[in-house]
């Protein structure tokens, strides 16, 4: 048997792959639904490449499981959006001229944006307006597919359970332990549970890997009805997107580099730091929505009607260049246990390579 630990995107998806390939699998997810944390509590993005023009590999591998995304999840995969991307005069660490260089060379659709959406913006503060093909996602029809897809597979799913830890068995293969004194003894562990790895790889005593965490703020608003199915981009620094966000008809996310993250830290090898999901601060709304009005000043318009928050994980050498490349360690802390986090939902087609041990 192969057991799965974490029911997110990455989770599910790696269990009817491994499934499909005739082995018996189980996936065991805590909450009581599978994509219920980090997987739904996103701007809901599928990301064709735009948003990493200093980091050419992330947006070509964007770019490439775009359509990937888009055919396998259609039914879930809202098309009709309108999506843009501007370019500030200040403070953006890309021109104009090298988000179209970077386009080119990940051959992403890229055109100027018609007249009356460039109204929308101060043209003072921004050097151009490009109109691009991305999609958002229903969180809510994705999950409905994969539960299908998961039953065809003939994977064993079990919700509200948590895992606590890992045991390696003497000679091969590990003892699961589950809450309730309850366990089960699989030859592979596959961990994909985001932001819990740390303290799932501490409690299994196995080493823990070095880690960013960031306690994250996506507000839901409604927008003006010119912003409808509209999705704004502003880029590249410490800018804000707005995006429809499918799973709540009428909504847009709105988040803020500087200002959707509350608090950061650094999880090294040597210390975990403590558990705070549930006891969320106080929303920087005002502060995401005055800044982005005056780059698009009918956005001061927007009513904040709810906040989403989750613990953020990055990798601390995606800081650099903004990439999100995926993390998998085969063999972590004995063999037959894996560790996989993705920074993007559309990565998943990059883990499937990593399984089959396929190059980019």
């Amino acid at each position: 048997m192969t057991i799965v630990i974490g029911g997110g995107f990455y989770g599910a998806m790696l269990a009817e792959r491994l499934a499909l390939q005739g082995e018996s699998v189980t996936l065991i997810e805590k909450e009581n639904r599978l994509l219920a944390r980090a997987s739904a509590i996103n701007q809901a993005r599928v990301h064709q490449g735009y948003h990493y023009p200093r980091s050419i590999l992330t947006g070509r591998r964007s770019q490439a499981n775009y359509g990937l995304f888009v055919q396998d999840f259609s039914d879930a995969v809202q098309e009709d959006v309108d999506a843009y991307y501007a370019i500030a005069r200040l403070g953006s660490k890309v021109t104009a001229r090298q988000f179209q260089i970077f386009c080119e060379r990940i051959h992403a659709p890229l055109q100027s944006a018609p007249a009356a959406i460039q109204k929308l913006f101060q043209p003072e503060l921004i050097e151009a307006v490009f109109k691009v093909r991305e999609a958002v996602f229903h969180v809510d029809k994705l999950r409905t597919l994969l539960d299908k897809r998961l039953t065809r597979a003939g994977v064993k799913v079990i919700l509200n359970t948590r895992v606590d830890q890992a045991e390696k068995k003497p000679g091969e293969g590990w003892r699961v332990h589950l809450e309730g004194d309850l366990s089960l003894d699989s030859a592979q562990v596959y961990v994909c549970v985001y932001s819990e790895l740390n303290r799932f790889l501490a409690a299994s005593h196995l080493p823990m890997i070095a880690l960013k965490q960031e306690v994250t703020e996506m507000a839901l608003v409604e927008l003006p009805a010119a912003f409808h199915r509209q999705a704004i981009t502003l880029m590249c620094g410490p800018f804000f997107s707005i995006l429809p966000f499918p799973s709540r008809v009428g909504l847009h996310t709105l988040s803020h580099v500087r200002y959707t993250p509350h608090a950061a830290w650094l999880e090294d090898p040597n210390r975990l730091s403590p558990a705070i999901r549930g006891d969320w601060p106080e929303t920087h709304f005002p502060y995401m929505v005055r800044d982005a009005a005056r780059f698009v000043p009918r956005l001061a318009e927007a009513k904040h009607r709810q906040s989403l928050w989750e613990i953020k994980t990055v990798l601390p050498a995606s800081e650099v260049d903004d990439s999100r490349p995926i993390l998998f360690r085969r063999d972590h802390g004995g063999a037959g246990l894996t560790c996989i986090l993705g920074g993007k939902i559309d990565n998943v087609y990059d883990m499937q390579k990593e399984l089959a041990h396929v190059p980019y």
